[in-house]
């Protein structure tokens, strides 16, 4: 159900609809008698008029929250970024004259100039060349590679903190808890952000502000020093994991982007791996501040690449600043965005995305399951950095060198699952392929891929801090339970995550239909035969396998 429908569906005892939208002047100052009205994805209309007092009215149609826009959205677009009636087209033509014509302007007489790519434009990252592309991924790959290497290679060495700050072993794991609930807290807010600033600025800003502070960990004088600033560390690191999904949305159409995807998957969960190896090594060798000094290094150099080669992505970004030069070389204000058409204050659409995770967490049923098991297996991962440790130099007498070794099954197993994502990847798109692009009606109940990135903020918000809290009881655990039974429990607990992707595969579709954010399409839509639901069901399994965030 489209938007006009919405409308006609309001009570007649309620307000009538307001007029279409109207654009503001790219000043943003709008006149006496402007009236701008905009509908939220909740049915709720809400018509502004600006006088000298500033005046809202709400009228609320108490429509469900299901999705009403096309199940096949192009999931590139912008759409959490602007309203519902904002016309994307610039993000989906590319125009000779690089521009579409737009809404009236506030004089009710001349349209906006809508800036648009043009055929084959070099600024559009989708028309980059596959070998500079493939550089972009493999430089915010290694990125992440980076950011998970500094927060699992301090494990090597926390007897050497105890000693040196005289502090207990609860204490010095807090620099690898605090770094991960940083983890969960960044998200929350550089998510939004990119898509209203870009990517670049926000994996600029961020990363010099994990450079700098690990400069402070190197040197801290004391254990407070130390857990502050790996505090902020963890906060500023977390934006490569949270920008990295929609850079490479950036750069590769859809079909394209299975490999891609294969590719920087693997490199967070080799990072944590790779980590006790080297600082194992490198805390025998030099102690336990060196293991600060190499990330440094290692962030240096990501810090550079990423800053000065890798380009802004985000269309509507490379758009603004078009439409911003072409009014400053014209001297006329016709050449706009939809980003510079957006009425809304930026604090509101801010507020937006930071609730639609929480929302996400605990109102999807989907999203909270798949984040209770991610958050399990990224608990099971962080305990193995304790357990090791005392499993093998504790118990056996090994090296912090000699124990780094046996994370190597680890990052076989990663790199084993990553080889598989292509494969998966290829058949569902085979699947598609099949109904001719588009699932029949009735399994087109994947979660609006523009929440994507809300729910994948919320499961690494509840990942994040059941990560850092497992650091901080494993000690004790195999305190109480013996290394035999406490390895033991770590196994079962494997094993009972074994079974869980096999309920997705099952059921994922049927739970997803429950969602309030999923595409609910026309009544007629979902009137399907038994046949034809039979048919698909291998396609629903698919998509439950390949939509879960």
């Amino acid at each position: 159900m489209d938007t006009a429908q919405e409308a006609n569906n309001v009570p007649q005892d309620a307000e009538a609809p307001s007029p279409p939208r109207q654009y503001a002047s790219i000043a943003r100052n709008p006149t006496a008698s402007e009236t701008v009205t905009r509908t939220h994805t909740n049915g709720s209309r809400i018509s502004r008029t600006h006088t000298n007092g500033s005046k809202i009215h709400r009228t609320s149609t108490h429509l469900s929250h299901k999705e009403t826009r096309d199940p096949n959205l192009d999931i590139n677009l912008p759409y959490r970024t602007f309203t519902d009636n904002a016309n994307l087209d610039e993000y989906t033509v590319e125009k000779p004259a690089g521009e579409i014509k737009g809404g009236l302007k506030p004089d009710g007489q001349h349209h906006w100039k809508i800036v648009t790519f043009l055929p084959n434009d070099p600024e559009n990252p989708k028309n980059w060349s596959k070998a500079y592309k493939w550089y972009c991924t493999m430089v915010v790959a290694i990125t992440c590679f980076v950011v998970a290497f500094c927060s699992s290679v301090i494990t090597a060495d926390i007897i050497g903190v105890e000693k040196e700050f005289n502090r207990s072993e609860e204490v010095a794991l807090v620099s690898i808890s605090i770094f991960v609930v940083g983890f969960g807290l960044g998200p929350m807010v550089f998510a939004p952000l990119s898509e209203v600033l870009g990517r670049r600025i926000i994996y600029a800003t961020t990363l010099l502000v994990a450079v700098i502070f690990i400069i402070p960990c190197a040197l801290a004088p004391n254990i407070q020093t130390l857990l502050v600033c790996r505090a902020i560390d963890g906060i500023a690191f977390s934006a490569p994991m949270t920008l990295v999904g929609g850079t490479l949305a950036d750069l590769w159409k859809t079909e394209e982007r299975g490999v891609a995807m294969a590719a920087f998957s693997a490199a967070p969960f080799i990072g944590p791996a790779i980590g006790p190896l080297i600082g194992g090594f490198l805390s025998d060798a030099a102690g336990w501040r060196w293991l600060y000094w190499i990330q440094l290094i290692f962030a240096g150099v990501v810090y550079v690449l990423i800053t000065f080669t890798v380009p802004e992505t985000y269309a509507p970004t490379i758009l603004a600043k078009r439409a911003k030069k072409l009014r400053a070389s014209t001297g006329e204000s016709d050449h706009v965005t939809e980003q510079d058409l957006d009425m809304r204050p930026f604090g509101e659409r801010l507020a937006i995305f930071l609730v639609r995770p929480f929302q996400l967490l605990f109102g999807e049923l989907i999203v909270f399951l798949v984040s209770v098991y991610m958050s399990v297996l990224y608990g099971l991962l962080y305990m193995f950095f304790v357990a090791y440790p005392i499993i093998y130099q504790q118990g056996k007498g090994y090296t912090a060198g000699i124990t780094g070794l046996m994370f190597i099954p680890i990052a076989i197993g990663v790199v084993c699952s990553a080889l598989c994502a292509p494969l998966v990847n290829k058949h569902y798109l085979k699947l598609c392929k099949q109904y001719n692009g588009s699932p029949p009606a009735e399994v087109r109940l994947i979660p609006m891929m523009h929440q994507a990135a809300s729910a994948l903020a919320a499961k690494t918000f509840l990942r994040s801090f059941w990560g850092a809290a497992v650091v901080l009881f494993t000690g004790q655990m195999y305190a109480r339970l013996g290394y035999q039974w406490a390895s033991s429990l770590l196994a079962f607990i494997s094993l009972g995550c074994c079974g869980i992707p096999y309920v997705f595969y099952f059921y994922g579709a049927a739970i997803r239909k429950r969602s309030k954010f999923a595409y609910s399409g026309d009544d007629e839509e979902t009137l399907d035969t038994s046949d034809e639901r039979a048919s698909s069901g291998e396609l629903q399994r698919a998509m439950s396998y390949v939509s879960n965030p």
